[in-house]
C-alpha cells in the first residue's frame, strides 16, 4: 500500500510546488526585465533633456558646428556606449542622426528599432519590449520622444543586449529550482514519515491477520500508534479475534467432550451386542452388520477426538531430517503394502525442515495409508523427498483410480468420501486430521492428479523457521 500511496503524495506535492514555482519564476523574470526597462526609460529621458535644446542644422539635419549642447549630448552617448555597450542615438523625424553611438548605427528601415522609433514619433514612449527568456537571444529596445514647444522634433532610441538580463533571470531561476528541490526533498521525507505513521498499524494488522489465517489464533495486534481510527480498528480486531478464538475453543471442547462421553456408552453397547451374539447363530448376518457398524462408530468417535486434539494442540517444531523420517515410515508401511500386492518405493535424500516429528510421522502415515488402500493389487506407490526454495516436500503418488476435478476440490473435507469409495474402510476424517496437524506447524498438504492415472499428494514443511 505504501508503494501506491507514496507516489500519489509525491505527485501531488510536486504539482503544488510547480503551481507555485512556475508563476514565481515568470514574475521574477518580468520584474527583472521591468527594472531594466525603467532604467532605460530614465536614460532616454536624460538624453531627451540634453537633445531638447540642440539647434538643428539646415533642413532639420544634424548640427555639424560646435554647439556646446550637441557636444555634450554626443559625449554622453559615447560614454554610455563605452561603459555599458548599449547602442543609443537621437534621431530627427526623417531618421537622420542628431547624435549616435556608435557612429555607424542608424534607424533601420524595418524591425523592432523602426517600430519603437515610429511609436515615439506619435508623442508616446514605445511599448514595453517582449519578455526576454534565458534561452532566447534578443535585444531590448526603448524609444522616447524629444518634445519642443509641444512638437516631437526627434526620438531617443536605446538598443540594449539582453545577455546580462538573461543571466540574472537564469540565476534567479536556479535559486528557485534549488528551493523547489529542497522543498521537494523535505516533502518526500515528510511523506515517508507520514505514510509510515499511517500505515504502520495496517502492516501490523496485516501480519496478525496472516498469523491467524495460518493457525496462530493467539496472535493479536500490538499497539503501533497511527491515526485514532486505525487504533480503534486494531482494538476492534483484537476483540473480534478473542470472540472467534473463544467460539472455536468451545467448539473443540464440545467435540472432544462429546467424543469422550460417547465412548463409554458405545463400549457398553458393543459389549452387550457381543453378549447377545452368544445366544445367536454364529453366521447371523444381522449381528455381523451391527458389529461392523458399531466398530465404525467407535472409529469415528476416536477420529473426532483426534481431530479436536489436533486442532487444539500446538506444534513442537524442531529441525528435522525429512528424508530420514520419510524413509522410516516407508520401512514401516512396506509389509502392509506387500500384503496387498502393492509395490512401495521411495527416494529419500537427506533434506531438513522445521516440523514436529510426531506430527509429520502421523501425516505421512495417513497419506501412505490412503495411497496403499486405494491402489489396486499390482499397482505402485512412490514416495519422493525434495526441496525447492524455502520449502521441503514429500510427494506421494499412486496408480489408483485417482479423483475427478470436483473430487479434488473437496478432498480433505471432514467426513467427505468419494462416492466410489464408500465401501472402503474409513471415517473420512484421516486427511482432515492430517491437514490440521500440518497447519499447526506451518506446513500444508495439497492434492493433484498423477499422470497417467492416480493421485499425487504433496506434504510441505518450511525449511527455515519463521
Amino acid at each position: 500500500m505504501r508503494t501506491r500511496l507514496l507516489p500519489l503524495l509525491i505527485v501531488l506535492m510536486a504539482a503544488v510546488l510547480l503551481a507555485l514555482g512556475v508563476p514565481l519564476a515568470v514574475s521574477m523574470a518580468a520584474a527583472e526585465q521591468q527594472r531594466v526597462v525603467v532604467d532605460r526609460i530614465d536614460d532616454t529621458a536624460r538624453f531627451a533633456a540634453l537633445a531638447q535644446f540642440v539647434s538643428e542644422g539646415p533642413g532639420g539635419s544634424r548640427r555639424t558646428g560646435t554647439d556646446e549642447r550637441w557636444e555634450a549630448l554626443r559625449s554622453e552617448l559615447d560614454s554610455y556606449y563605452g561603459v555599458y555597450g548599449i547602442r543609443a542615438g537621437v534621431f530627427y523625424r526623417n531618421g537622420s542622426a542628431m547624435a549616435n553611438a556608435p557612429g555607424d548605427w542608424f534607424v533601420p528601415p524595418s524591425g523592432e528599432v523602426r517600430e519603437a522609433f515610429g511609436e515615439a514619433l506619435l508623442s508616446r514612449r514605445s511599448h514595453d519590449p517582449q519578455q526576454a527568456w534565458p534561452w532566447q537571444h534578443s535585444r531590448l529596445v526603448v524609444a522616447s520622444p524629444v518634445i519642443r514647444d509641444g512638437d516631437v522634433i526627434a526620438v531617443v532610441v536605446t538598443d540594449s543586449p539582453t545577455g546580462p538580463l538573461r543571466l540574472r533571470i537564469l540565476h534567479d531561476w536556479l535559486l528557485i529550482g534549488a528551493g523547489e528541490i529542497a522543498a521537494m526533498l523535505l516533502a518526500v521525507g515528510a511523506a515517508l514519515r507520514l505514510t509510515g505513521w499511517v500505515l504502520r498499524p495496517v502492516r501490523v494488522l496485516d501480519a496478525t491477520t496472516h498469523d491467524i489465517a495460518t493457525g496462530r489464533l493467539k496472535s493479536r495486534v500490538a499497539a503501533a500508534g497511527g491515526p485514532p481510527e486505525l487504533r480503534r480498528l486494531a482494538h476492534s480486531f483484537n476483540e473480534m479475534a478473542d470472540h472467534v478464538q473463544e467460539v472455536l475453543e468451545q467448539q473443540r471442547a464440545f467435540v472432544a467432550d462429546a467424543s469422550h462421553q460417547l465412548r463409554n456408552p458405545l463400549s457398553a453397547l458393543l459389549l452387550r451386542i457381543e453378549l447377545l451374539a452368544l445366544e445367536l447363530p454364529e453366521d447371523n448376518e444381522e449381528i455381523a452388520s451391527v458389529r461392523t457398524e458399531g466398530k465404525r462408530l467407535a472409529q469415528v468417535l476416536d477420529d473426532l477426538l483426534d481431530l479436536a486434539l489436533a486442532e487444539h494442540a500446538e506444534a513442537d517444531l524442531s529441525l528435522t531430517d525429512i528424508g530420514a523420517l520419510t524413509e522410516e515410515r516407508l520401512a514401516a508401511w512396506t509389509p502392509a503394502a506387500a500384503a496387498q500386492g502393492v509395490r512401495l518405493t521411495g527416494d529419500c535424500p537427506a533434506t531438513t525442515g522445521w516440523a514436529d516429528p510426531i506430527t509429520l510421522s502421523s501425516a505421512l502415515d495417513a497419506v501412505i495409508d490412503n495411497a496403499v488402500k486405494f491402489t489396486p493389487e499390482g499397482g505402485a506407490v512412490e514416495v519422493r523427498v525434495s526441496f525447492e526454495g524455502d520449502t521441503s516436500r514429500v510427494v506421494v503418488t499412486d496408480t489408483g483410480s485417482g479423483l475427478t476435478e470436483e473430487e479434488l476440490a473437496r478432498v480433505g473435507d471432514r467426513f467427505w468420501r468419494s462416492g466410489r469409495h464408500q465401501n472402503v474402510k474409513g471415517s473420512g476424517l484421516g486427511l482432515s486430521i492430517t491437514r490440521a496437524l500440518l497447519e499447526a506447524g506451518g506446513g500444508s498438504i495439497a492434492y493433484g492428479p498423477h499422470a497417467p492415472r492416480g493421485l499425487r499428494v504433496t506434504v510441505s514443511v518450511p525449511r527455515f523457521r519463521a
